[in-house]
């Protein structure tokens, strides 16, 4: 088979469409014939040398994908060859076929296509992960998103909202804000024009966020705790602006706050399967009544995966870019 492989730790054009040996599948897995995948930042950083696969996980990258079983291992039941499925992945997706343990697949929803549905695994997934089931997100919570208008932002968006929270975002231009507007955000604040800190406060009453989901990391430590309400939450899950910061201990204690952190590709396939388990039962009904809608910025054929991975660096999208086999 094809996939994207990386040649060396680079810019985007290090990105190849090479022959590799095809997958094997194991007991508990399932192949399928990829139909389409996703770009996430978790790829742009693999491919620059930053974050290696976990052990066992294909080299190329790809942390979701969609497409038509193929093949079903030994002890794998509820699924068999010539469905349609989409898939959270530790690697791989930028191919035309990846094995997968049978407890990531999820079935498509009702009303999406199956191109489209290789936008849903990962983003989703990381919300309700640290969203739902690590911060507790519930009714008439105040939420502020950073990065509102990337693929994690326009998910967190719309679960936040149908999960009954006040939704805050922050994005870097009117346009943008925009957007997320349209997905049910009403606190908008242009991060390159405005502080955060302020306009939330503002909005609500002084109080400051019950939740905040942060993609920025160090720079942003100081001034999340600050936007906080008494026992709010940080949930920090990307690391754009830096990995070391000064943690003022007094202020968490003095407004009892929790700060959290956690990756999705490093967890165990048990942890997975469990996180997957809990989208299918709680936020496929959110998508197929259409409360909760995949966002795709743009489709490209994978082998312009280069292309795809400037669009995302240079901030051109809103949403996720999908590449198709």
């Amino acid at each position: 088979m094809r996939a994207m492989v990386i040649t060396e730790a680079g810019g985007p054009d290090v990105l190849s469409w090479a022959d590799v040996p095809d997958p094997v599948c194991g007991p508990g897995e399932v192949v399928v014939d990829i139909t389409a995948s996703a770009v996430n930042r978790a790829d742009i950083l693999q491919r620059q040398g930053h974050y290696a696969p976990p052990p066992g996980v294909p080299a190329w990258p790809g942390l979701e994908c969609s497409g038509v079983i193929r093949e079903v291992g030994a002890g794998v039941s509820g699924w068999r060859a010539g469905d349609e499925v989409c898939a959270l992945l530790g690697g791989g997706g930028y191919a035309e076929r990846v094995a997968v343990p049978a407890g990531q697949l999820l079935p498509v929803p009702s009303g999406v296509d199956l191109v489209t549905a290789a936008a849903l695994p990962e983003v989703v997934c990381t919300v309700w992960s640290n969203l739902v089931m690590a911060a507790g997100l519930g009714r008439d919570d105040v939420l502020l998103v950073h990065g509102g208008a990337s693929g994690i932002g326009t998910a967190a968006i719309q679960i936040g909202v149908a999960r009954g929270a006040r939704v805050a975002v922050t994005a870097g231009s009117a346009d943008k804000l925009a957007r997320c507007a349209e997905l049910g955000a009403s606190i908008l604040v242009n991060y390159r024009e405005d502080d955060f800190v302020d306009a939330v406060r503002a909005a609500t009453g002084g109080r400051g966020a019950d939740i905040v989901l942060d993609i920025v990391g160090a720079k942003y430590l100081a001034r999340n705790l600050d936007v906080l309400a008494p026992d709010g939450r940080l949930v920090v899950i990307g690391l754009q602006g830096g990995r070391t910061a000064e943690l003022d201990l007094s202020a968490m204690m003095a407004k009892r706050l929790q700060v959290t952190g956690s990756l999705l590709r490093s967890r165990s396939p048990a942890g997975k399967a469990g996180i997957v388990a809990e989208v299918c039962e709680h936020v496929w009904p959110l998508v197929e009544s259409g409360a909760v809608k995949p966002v795709v910025d743009r489709v490209l054929p994978m082998p312009e995966a280069a292309a795809a991975h400037r669009a995302i660096e240079a901030g051109e999208h809103v949403g996720k870019v999908v590449l198709t086999t």
